[in-house]
Protein backbone atom coordinates (compact mmCIF):
# COMPACT_ATOMS: atom_id res chain seq x y z
CA UNK A 1 0.00 0.00 0.00
CA UNK A 2 2.38 2.39 0.86
CA UNK A 3 4.44 1.65 -2.29
CA UNK A 4 1.17 2.71 -4.42
CA UNK A 5 0.94 6.11 -2.41
CA UNK A 6 4.51 6.98 -3.22
CA UNK A 7 4.00 6.09 -6.95
CA UNK A 8 0.63 8.47 -7.35
CA UNK A 9 2.36 11.54 -5.32
CA UNK A 10 5.03 10.54 -7.96
CA UNK A 11 2.60 11.02 -10.44
CA UNK A 12 0.71 13.76 -8.91
CA UNK A 13 4.50 16.01 -9.61
CA UNK A 14 5.26 15.44 -12.74
CA UNK A 15 1.26 16.76 -13.20
CA UNK A 16 2.18 19.60 -11.57
CA UNK A 17 5.25 20.29 -13.04
CA UNK A 18 3.50 19.89 -16.64
CA UNK A 19 0.91 22.50 -15.38
CA UNK A 20 3.26 25.24 -14.23
CA UNK A 21 5.31 25.35 -17.74
CA UNK A 22 4.15 28.09 -19.90
CA UNK A 23 3.48 26.96 -24.19
CA UNK A 24 5.86 29.34 -26.27
CA UNK A 25 4.72 31.97 -28.35
CA UNK A 26 3.84 31.29 -31.74
CA UNK A 27 6.81 34.01 -33.30
CA UNK A 28 9.33 31.87 -31.47
CA UNK A 29 8.69 28.65 -33.76
CA UNK A 30 8.25 31.30 -36.67
CA UNK A 31 11.55 31.39 -38.56
CA UNK A 32 13.08 35.26 -40.53
CA UNK A 33 12.02 34.09 -43.73
CA UNK A 34 8.27 32.95 -42.51
CA UNK A 35 7.83 36.13 -40.37
CA UNK A 36 9.22 38.48 -43.74
CA UNK A 37 6.41 36.49 -45.96
CA UNK A 38 4.13 36.69 -42.91
CA UNK A 39 4.53 40.60 -42.60
CA UNK A 40 4.47 41.35 -46.49
CA UNK A 41 1.58 39.23 -46.78
CA UNK A 42 -0.35 41.35 -43.57
CA UNK A 43 1.15 44.54 -45.57
CA UNK A 44 -0.84 43.05 -48.84
CA UNK A 45 -4.22 43.30 -46.80
CA UNK A 46 -3.62 46.95 -45.16
CA UNK A 47 -3.12 45.03 -41.62
CA UNK A 48 -0.23 47.70 -40.99
CA UNK A 49 -0.16 46.90 -37.90
CA UNK A 50 0.38 43.26 -37.73
CA UNK A 51 2.76 43.79 -41.08
CA UNK A 52 5.20 46.53 -39.24
CA UNK A 53 5.56 43.40 -36.03
CA UNK A 54 6.11 40.94 -38.32
CA UNK A 55 8.88 42.76 -40.12
CA UNK A 56 10.62 43.75 -37.19
CA UNK A 57 10.80 40.31 -35.45
CA UNK A 58 12.00 39.01 -38.75
CA UNK A 59 14.73 41.69 -38.82
CA UNK A 60 15.43 40.26 -35.02
CA UNK A 61 15.71 36.51 -36.28
CA UNK A 62 17.73 37.59 -38.97
CA UNK A 63 20.15 39.04 -37.63
CA UNK A 64 20.24 36.37 -34.64
CA UNK A 65 20.61 33.68 -37.45
CA UNK A 66 23.08 35.79 -39.99
CA UNK A 67 20.30 35.47 -42.72
CA UNK A 68 21.87 38.61 -43.99
CA UNK A 69 19.63 38.22 -47.26
CA UNK A 70 16.27 38.27 -45.06
CA UNK A 71 17.62 41.03 -43.14
CA UNK A 72 18.06 43.53 -45.58
CA UNK A 73 15.13 42.55 -47.22
CA UNK A 74 13.03 42.67 -44.33
CA UNK A 75 14.79 46.40 -43.46
CA UNK A 76 13.82 47.55 -46.98
CA UNK A 77 10.16 46.89 -46.66
CA UNK A 78 9.55 48.23 -43.26
CA UNK A 79 11.62 51.01 -44.35
CA UNK A 80 8.84 51.24 -47.17
CA UNK A 81 6.09 51.18 -44.90
CA UNK A 82 7.14 54.16 -42.48
CA UNK A 83 7.71 56.51 -45.25
CA UNK A 84 4.46 58.41 -44.78
CA UNK A 85 5.15 58.42 -41.39
CA UNK A 86 8.70 58.37 -39.99
CA UNK A 87 11.15 59.87 -42.43
CA UNK A 88 14.31 59.42 -40.03
CA UNK A 89 13.54 56.04 -39.25
CA UNK A 90 12.98 54.86 -42.77
CA UNK A 91 15.86 56.40 -43.75
CA UNK A 92 18.09 54.64 -41.00
CA UNK A 93 16.24 51.48 -41.96
CA UNK A 94 16.92 51.26 -45.74
CA UNK A 95 21.16 52.41 -44.80
CA UNK A 96 21.12 49.58 -42.48
CA UNK A 97 19.64 47.54 -45.81
CA UNK A 98 22.14 48.72 -48.35
CA UNK A 99 25.46 48.55 -45.49
CA UNK A 100 24.23 44.50 -45.19
CA UNK A 101 23.78 44.12 -49.03
CA UNK A 102 27.29 45.93 -49.49
CA UNK A 103 28.78 43.51 -47.07
CA UNK A 104 27.00 40.62 -48.06
CA UNK A 105 25.98 40.82 -52.04
CA UNK A 106 24.09 39.08 -54.34
CA UNK A 107 22.50 40.59 -56.97
CA UNK A 108 23.05 43.83 -58.03
CA UNK A 109 19.54 45.20 -58.70
CA UNK A 110 18.62 44.71 -55.18
CA UNK A 111 21.77 47.37 -54.78
CA UNK A 112 20.11 49.90 -57.15
CA UNK A 113 16.46 49.41 -55.54
CA UNK A 114 18.40 49.33 -51.83
CA UNK A 115 20.57 52.83 -52.66
CA UNK A 116 17.36 54.43 -54.81
CA UNK A 117 15.04 53.74 -52.00
CA UNK A 118 17.49 55.26 -49.44
CA UNK A 119 18.14 58.50 -51.74
CA UNK A 120 14.39 58.84 -51.92
CA UNK A 121 14.20 58.76 -47.90
CA UNK A 122 16.88 61.21 -47.50
CA UNK A 123 15.46 63.78 -50.51
CA UNK A 124 12.14 63.32 -48.56
CA UNK A 125 13.65 64.26 -44.66
CA UNK A 126 15.41 67.23 -46.20
CA UNK A 127 12.50 68.33 -47.91
CA UNK A 128 10.73 68.43 -44.26
CA UNK A 129 13.65 69.45 -42.76
CA UNK A 130 14.95 71.95 -45.00
CA UNK A 131 17.74 70.70 -44.19
CA UNK A 132 21.24 69.45 -47.05
CA UNK A 133 20.44 67.50 -49.99
CA UNK A 134 23.67 66.66 -50.37
CA UNK A 135 23.25 62.80 -48.59
CA UNK A 136 20.08 61.95 -51.05
CA UNK A 137 22.53 63.60 -54.27
CA UNK A 138 24.80 61.00 -53.42
CA UNK A 139 22.80 57.64 -52.94
CA UNK A 140 20.92 58.13 -55.82
CA UNK A 141 23.66 58.77 -57.78
CA UNK A 142 25.73 55.75 -56.70
CA UNK A 143 22.51 53.72 -58.03
CA UNK A 144 22.54 55.80 -61.33
CA UNK A 145 26.17 54.87 -62.11
CA UNK A 146 25.51 51.13 -61.21
CA UNK A 147 22.03 50.90 -63.54
CA UNK A 148 23.76 52.69 -66.12
CA UNK A 149 27.10 50.41 -65.92
CA UNK A 150 24.82 46.79 -65.67
CA UNK A 151 22.50 48.28 -68.94
CA UNK A 152 19.58 48.15 -66.57
CA UNK A 153 17.34 50.28 -68.89
CA UNK A 154 14.24 50.45 -66.02
CA UNK A 155 16.40 50.98 -63.00
CA UNK A 156 18.02 53.61 -65.05
CA UNK A 157 14.61 55.77 -65.44
CA UNK A 158 14.10 54.82 -61.93
CA UNK A 159 16.71 56.52 -60.57
CA UNK A 160 16.99 59.81 -62.75
CA UNK A 161 13.34 60.19 -61.95
CA UNK A 162 14.79 60.14 -58.44
CA UNK A 163 17.65 62.46 -59.66
CA UNK A 164 14.73 64.96 -60.88
CA UNK A 165 13.07 65.27 -57.73
CA UNK A 166 16.01 65.37 -56.01
CA UNK A 167 16.60 68.67 -58.04
CA UNK A 168 13.16 69.91 -58.12
CA UNK A 169 13.43 70.02 -54.42
CA UNK A 170 16.45 72.16 -54.70
CA UNK A 171 15.05 74.19 -57.46
CA UNK A 172 17.57 73.46 -60.00
CA UNK A 173 14.29 73.29 -62.18
CA UNK A 174 17.07 73.43 -65.49
CA UNK A 175 18.27 70.04 -64.37
CA UNK A 176 15.47 68.35 -63.28
CA UNK A 177 13.86 69.22 -66.20
CA UNK A 178 16.99 67.14 -68.24
CA UNK A 179 17.11 64.52 -65.38
CA UNK A 180 13.12 63.83 -66.14
CA UNK A 181 13.90 64.01 -70.37
CA UNK A 182 16.11 61.68 -70.17
CA UNK A 183 13.88 59.37 -67.84
CA UNK A 184 10.98 59.84 -70.30
CA UNK A 185 12.53 58.28 -72.74
CA UNK A 186 13.61 55.18 -71.40
CA UNK A 187 9.90 54.89 -69.16
CA UNK A 188 8.19 51.93 -69.52
CA UNK A 189 4.44 51.85 -68.78
CA UNK A 190 5.19 51.08 -65.05
CA UNK A 191 6.96 53.98 -64.37
CA UNK A 192 5.62 56.61 -67.01
CA UNK A 193 3.19 58.08 -64.28
CA UNK A 194 6.16 59.09 -61.68
CA UNK A 195 8.22 60.91 -64.82
CA UNK A 196 5.23 62.66 -66.34
CA UNK A 197 4.63 64.06 -62.71
CA UNK A 198 8.09 65.49 -62.30
CA UNK A 199 8.34 66.46 -65.63
CA UNK A 200 5.17 68.68 -65.70
CA UNK A 201 6.39 70.21 -62.27
CA UNK A 202 9.44 71.36 -64.16
CA UNK A 203 7.52 72.54 -66.77
CA UNK A 204 5.09 74.74 -64.45
CA UNK A 205 7.76 76.31 -62.27
CA UNK A 206 9.88 77.52 -66.04
CA UNK A 207 6.35 78.94 -66.86
CA UNK A 208 6.37 76.65 -70.02
CA UNK A 209 2.35 76.00 -69.94
CA UNK A 210 1.94 74.68 -73.03
CA UNK A 211 4.36 71.90 -72.68
CA UNK A 212 3.25 71.17 -68.79
CA UNK A 213 -0.85 71.20 -70.21
CA UNK A 214 -0.09 68.60 -72.27
CA UNK A 215 2.16 66.67 -69.76
CA UNK A 216 -0.80 66.38 -67.32
CA UNK A 217 -3.27 65.75 -69.48
CA UNK A 218 -1.03 62.79 -70.74
CA UNK A 219 -1.26 61.54 -67.23
CA UNK A 220 -3.87 58.94 -66.07
CA UNK A 221 -4.02 58.91 -62.51
CA UNK A 222 -6.91 56.52 -62.16
CA UNK A 223 -8.01 55.59 -58.25
CA UNK A 224 -4.66 57.49 -57.03
CA UNK A 225 -6.59 60.18 -55.02
CA UNK A 226 -3.02 62.11 -54.50
CA UNK A 227 -2.25 62.01 -58.43
CA UNK A 228 -5.54 63.09 -59.11
CA UNK A 229 -5.15 66.13 -56.82
CA UNK A 230 -2.03 67.23 -58.61
CA UNK A 231 -3.43 66.49 -62.12
CA UNK A 232 -6.17 68.60 -61.10
CA UNK A 233 -4.69 71.35 -59.06
CA UNK A 234 -1.74 71.91 -61.83
CA UNK A 235 -4.41 72.09 -64.84
CA UNK A 236 -6.65 74.45 -62.99
CA UNK A 237 -3.31 76.67 -62.09
CA UNK A 238 -2.28 77.00 -65.57
CA UNK A 239 -5.84 77.89 -66.95
CA UNK A 240 -5.87 80.72 -64.43
CA UNK A 241 -2.11 82.05 -65.24
CA UNK A 242 -3.61 82.20 -69.20
CA UNK A 243 -6.45 84.16 -68.76
CA UNK A 244 -4.12 86.51 -65.91
CA UNK A 245 -6.15 85.73 -63.03
CA UNK A 246 -2.74 86.22 -60.44
CA UNK A 247 -5.50 86.32 -57.78
CA UNK A 248 -6.88 83.20 -58.28
CA UNK A 249 -3.84 81.18 -59.38
CA UNK A 250 -2.97 82.09 -55.48
CA UNK A 251 -6.42 80.88 -54.00
CA UNK A 252 -6.06 77.97 -56.17
CA UNK A 253 -2.97 77.15 -54.31
CA UNK A 254 -4.19 77.58 -51.22
CA UNK A 255 -7.02 75.93 -51.40
CA UNK A 256 -4.99 72.33 -53.22
CA UNK A 257 -2.69 72.94 -50.03
CA UNK A 258 -5.02 72.54 -47.54
CA UNK A 259 -6.53 69.97 -49.34
CA UNK A 260 -3.00 68.57 -49.34
CA UNK A 261 -2.59 68.89 -45.74
CA UNK A 262 -6.07 67.81 -44.96
CA UNK A 263 -4.72 64.80 -46.81
CA UNK A 264 -1.23 63.55 -45.15
CA UNK A 265 -2.76 64.67 -41.94
CA UNK A 266 -5.31 62.04 -42.70
CA UNK A 267 -2.60 59.45 -42.93
CA UNK A 268 -0.29 60.87 -40.11
CA UNK A 269 -3.93 60.24 -38.12
CA UNK A 270 -4.29 56.95 -39.70
CA UNK A 271 -0.79 55.76 -38.89
CA UNK A 272 -0.79 56.92 -35.41
CA UNK A 273 -3.91 54.77 -35.24
CA UNK A 274 -1.41 51.55 -35.91
CA UNK A 275 0.90 52.86 -33.36
CA UNK A 276 -1.27 52.87 -30.59
CA UNK A 277 -2.88 50.03 -31.55
CA UNK A 278 0.16 48.34 -31.58
CA UNK A 279 1.32 49.59 -28.30
CA UNK A 280 -2.05 48.49 -27.17
CA UNK A 281 -1.24 45.13 -28.25
CA UNK A 282 2.04 45.07 -26.86
CA UNK A 283 0.31 45.53 -23.70
CA UNK A 284 -2.66 42.98 -24.22
CA UNK A 285 0.19 40.63 -24.33
CA UNK A 286 1.98 41.44 -21.62
CA UNK A 287 -1.64 41.61 -19.58
CA UNK A 288 -2.09 37.82 -21.16
CA UNK A 289 1.25 36.74 -19.83
CA UNK A 290 1.07 37.92 -16.87
CA UNK A 291 -2.41 36.46 -16.58
CA UNK A 292 -1.17 33.06 -17.52
CA UNK A 293 1.66 32.96 -15.25
CA UNK A 294 -1.12 33.49 -12.52
CA UNK A 295 -3.22 31.06 -13.83
CA UNK A 296 -0.22 28.31 -14.15
CA UNK A 297 0.70 29.58 -10.53
CA UNK A 298 -3.46 28.62 -9.21
CA UNK A 299 -2.91 25.47 -10.62
CA UNK A 300 0.08 24.72 -8.99
CA UNK A 301 -1.49 25.94 -5.59
CA UNK A 302 -5.03 23.64 -6.38
CA UNK A 303 -2.36 20.10 -7.20
CA UNK A 304 -0.53 20.86 -3.91
CA UNK A 305 -4.04 20.80 -2.52
CA UNK A 306 -5.00 17.82 -4.41
CA UNK A 307 -1.81 16.18 -3.35
CA UNK A 308 -2.47 16.34 0.31
CA UNK A 309 -6.10 15.26 -0.39
CA UNK A 310 -5.33 11.91 -1.99
CA UNK A 311 -2.60 11.15 0.58
CA UNK A 312 -5.14 11.81 3.33
CA UNK A 313 -7.77 9.91 1.44
CA UNK A 314 -5.43 7.21 0.88
CA UNK A 315 -4.40 6.39 4.64
CA UNK A 316 -8.09 6.37 5.41
CA UNK A 317 -8.82 4.12 2.91
CA UNK A 318 -6.19 2.17 4.43
CA UNK A 319 -7.16 2.33 7.82
CA UNK A 320 -11.33 1.55 6.53
CA UNK A 321 -9.66 -1.40 4.81
CA UNK A 322 -8.09 -2.82 7.88
CA UNK A 323 -10.72 -2.29 9.87
CA UNK A 324 -14.22 -3.55 7.88
CA UNK A 325 -13.29 -6.03 4.99
CA UNK A 326 -17.12 -6.74 4.01
CA UNK A 327 -16.83 -2.79 3.13
CA UNK A 328 -14.30 -2.98 0.94
CA UNK A 329 -15.48 -5.36 -0.73
CA UNK A 330 -18.59 -3.48 -1.72
CA UNK A 331 -16.47 -0.79 -2.75
CA UNK A 332 -14.21 -2.82 -5.59
CA UNK A 333 -18.24 -3.98 -6.91
CA UNK A 334 -18.76 -0.38 -6.85
CA UNK A 335 -15.41 0.47 -9.47
CA UNK A 336 -16.66 -2.04 -10.99
CA UNK A 337 -19.82 -1.06 -12.09
CA UNK A 338 -18.00 2.64 -12.81
CA UNK A 339 -15.80 0.73 -14.95
CA UNK A 340 -17.94 -0.81 -16.96
CA UNK A 341 -20.09 2.49 -17.07
CA UNK A 342 -17.05 4.18 -18.60
CA UNK A 343 -17.00 1.49 -20.93
CA UNK A 344 -20.16 2.43 -22.42
CA UNK A 345 -19.85 6.39 -22.00
CA UNK A 346 -16.56 5.66 -24.28
CA UNK A 347 -17.93 3.46 -26.71
CA UNK A 348 -20.84 6.21 -27.43
CA UNK A 349 -18.44 9.02 -27.31
CA UNK A 350 -16.43 7.19 -29.70
CA UNK A 351 -19.50 6.68 -32.04
CA UNK A 352 -20.85 10.36 -32.01
CA UNK A 353 -17.10 11.55 -32.67
CA UNK A 354 -16.93 9.17 -35.63
CA UNK A 355 -21.16 10.57 -36.40
CA UNK A 356 -18.86 14.05 -36.33
CA UNK A 357 -15.77 12.80 -38.78
CA UNK A 358 -18.31 11.55 -41.65
CA UNK A 359 -20.11 14.86 -41.57
CA UNK A 360 -16.37 16.85 -41.83
CA UNK A 361 -16.07 14.34 -44.40
CA UNK A 362 -19.33 15.40 -46.34
CA UNK A 363 -19.09 18.96 -45.70
CA UNK A 364 -15.17 18.65 -47.30
CA UNK A 365 -16.52 16.85 -50.10
CA UNK A 366 -19.42 19.87 -50.92
CA UNK A 367 -16.65 22.62 -50.11
CA UNK A 368 -14.25 20.93 -52.84
CA UNK A 369 -17.56 20.40 -55.35
CA UNK A 370 -18.39 24.35 -54.79
CA UNK A 371 -15.15 25.21 -55.88
CA UNK A 372 -14.34 22.87 -58.33
CA UNK A 373 -18.05 23.93 -60.38
CA UNK A 374 -16.42 27.61 -59.41
CA UNK A 375 -13.31 27.27 -60.97
CA UNK A 376 -14.68 25.70 -63.86
CA UNK A 377 -16.75 28.43 -65.00
CA UNK A 378 -15.89 30.78 -67.90
CA UNK A 379 -15.90 33.81 -66.43
CA UNK A 380 -13.05 32.76 -63.40
CA UNK A 381 -11.10 30.90 -65.61
CA UNK A 382 -10.42 34.14 -67.68
CA UNK A 383 -10.12 36.41 -64.39
CA UNK A 384 -7.65 33.84 -62.90
CA UNK A 385 -5.06 34.38 -66.37
CA UNK A 386 -2.11 35.27 -65.38
CA UNK A 387 -1.38 37.97 -68.21
CA UNK A 388 -0.87 42.00 -67.42
CA UNK A 389 -2.91 42.52 -69.97
CA UNK A 390 -6.46 44.29 -68.92
CA UNK A 391 -9.10 41.69 -68.13
CA UNK A 392 -12.59 43.50 -69.06
CA UNK A 393 -16.20 41.11 -68.34
CA UNK A 394 -19.89 42.67 -69.65
CA UNK A 395 -22.79 42.93 -67.86
CA UNK A 396 -23.84 39.09 -68.49
CA UNK A 397 -20.02 37.72 -67.16
CA UNK A 398 -20.82 39.59 -64.11
CA UNK A 399 -24.16 38.29 -63.67
CA UNK A 400 -22.97 35.07 -64.65
CA UNK A 401 -20.31 35.45 -61.56
CA UNK A 402 -22.81 36.61 -59.23
CA UNK A 403 -25.73 33.77 -59.68
CA UNK A 404 -22.80 31.10 -59.65
CA UNK A 405 -21.58 32.61 -55.87
CA UNK A 406 -25.62 32.75 -54.99
CA UNK A 407 -25.71 29.23 -55.83
CA UNK A 408 -23.00 28.36 -53.85
CA UNK A 409 -22.96 30.63 -50.91
CA UNK A 410 -26.46 30.14 -50.43
CA UNK A 411 -27.65 33.63 -52.22
CA UNK A 412 -24.65 35.86 -50.28
CA UNK A 413 -24.60 38.31 -52.72
CA UNK A 414 -28.07 39.02 -53.18
CA UNK A 415 -27.99 39.46 -49.09
CA UNK A 416 -25.77 42.02 -49.87
CA UNK A 417 -27.37 44.12 -52.29
CA UNK A 418 -30.88 43.36 -50.27
CA UNK A 419 -28.71 44.96 -46.93
CA UNK A 420 -27.06 47.57 -48.95
CA UNK A 421 -29.19 49.01 -51.46
CA UNK A 422 -27.12 52.29 -52.66
CA UNK A 423 -24.57 50.11 -52.85
CA UNK A 424 -22.75 50.93 -56.52
CA UNK A 425 -22.25 47.82 -59.33
CA UNK A 426 -18.73 48.76 -59.03
CA UNK A 427 -18.58 47.93 -55.40
CA UNK A 428 -20.16 44.68 -56.26
CA UNK A 429 -17.97 43.51 -58.51
CA UNK A 430 -15.07 44.34 -56.17
CA UNK A 431 -16.69 42.36 -53.42
CA UNK A 432 -17.19 39.33 -56.60
CA UNK A 433 -13.33 39.62 -57.09
CA UNK A 434 -12.58 39.47 -53.43
CA UNK A 435 -14.70 36.66 -52.68
CA UNK A 436 -13.07 34.66 -55.50
CA UNK A 437 -9.51 35.59 -53.85
CA UNK A 438 -8.04 36.89 -56.99
CA UNK A 439 -4.72 38.83 -55.31
CA UNK A 440 -4.34 42.93 -55.52
CA UNK A 441 -2.56 42.59 -58.52
CA UNK A 442 -4.57 40.84 -60.32
CA UNK A 443 -7.45 42.97 -59.55
CA UNK A 444 -5.06 45.76 -60.39
CA UNK A 445 -5.02 44.14 -63.72
CA UNK A 446 -8.73 43.99 -64.48
CA UNK A 447 -9.02 47.85 -63.50
CA UNK A 448 -5.79 49.31 -64.73
CA UNK A 449 -5.05 50.48 -61.32
CA UNK A 450 -1.42 50.21 -58.73
CA UNK A 451 -1.80 47.33 -56.34
CA UNK A 452 -1.89 50.10 -53.57
CA UNK A 453 -4.57 52.04 -55.75
CA UNK A 454 -6.34 48.68 -55.26
CA UNK A 455 -5.91 48.47 -50.98
CA UNK A 456 -7.42 51.43 -51.02
CA UNK A 457 -10.55 51.06 -52.50
CA UNK A 458 -11.49 47.61 -50.32
CA UNK A 459 -10.36 49.42 -47.57
CA UNK A 460 -12.70 52.66 -48.46
CA UNK A 461 -15.66 49.80 -49.10
CA UNK A 462 -14.77 48.08 -46.24
CA UNK A 463 -15.20 51.52 -43.67
CA UNK A 464 -17.74 53.61 -45.38
CA UNK A 465 -19.85 50.97 -47.16
CA UNK A 466 -19.85 47.77 -44.47
CA UNK A 467 -19.13 49.80 -41.50
CA UNK A 468 -16.08 47.93 -40.50
CA UNK A 469 -13.80 49.74 -38.43
CA UNK A 470 -11.06 46.97 -37.51
CA UNK A 471 -8.01 47.82 -38.70
CA UNK A 472 -7.25 43.75 -39.07
CA UNK A 473 -10.52 42.21 -40.40
CA UNK A 474 -10.08 41.88 -44.28
CA UNK A 475 -12.77 43.06 -46.97
CA UNK A 476 -12.94 39.19 -47.48
CA UNK A 477 -13.65 38.44 -43.83
CA UNK A 478 -16.38 41.14 -43.80
CA UNK A 479 -17.90 39.52 -46.89
CA UNK A 480 -18.11 35.93 -45.60
CA UNK A 481 -19.64 37.38 -42.10
CA UNK A 482 -22.18 39.04 -44.37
Amino acid sequence: MKKHIIIILSFLCLVLCACTSGSGDDLVSMSAKDCLTAGEEALARDSVMQGEKLLRTAISKAEATADLHTCYIACQRLAESLSWSNNEEALRLAKRAVEIYERHPDDERNHVILLDYAGTYASQLAYNTEGSFDEALSLTRRAYDIAVRDSMDDLVCQTLTSLANIAWAKEDYRQALDNALRAKALATPELLQGVLQVLGRCYMELDSLDKAEAIYRQMTPGDDIHAAYIVQSSLAKIAATRFGAEESVEVIDSAFEQAEELYFKAMEQKDGYYQAALRQELENEHLAYTSALHRRMLIGIVAVLLLLGVAGWLIMRYRMRMLNQQREHEAERHEAEQRLNEQKNRMLQQEAESQQERLRQADEVIAFLQNYILQRTEVVQKLNQSSEARITLTQREWGEVERTLNAIDGDRFARIRKAYPDMEEDDIHLCILTRLQLSNRAIGNIYCISVSAVQHRKLKLKKDVFGEKDPDMTLEQVILNT
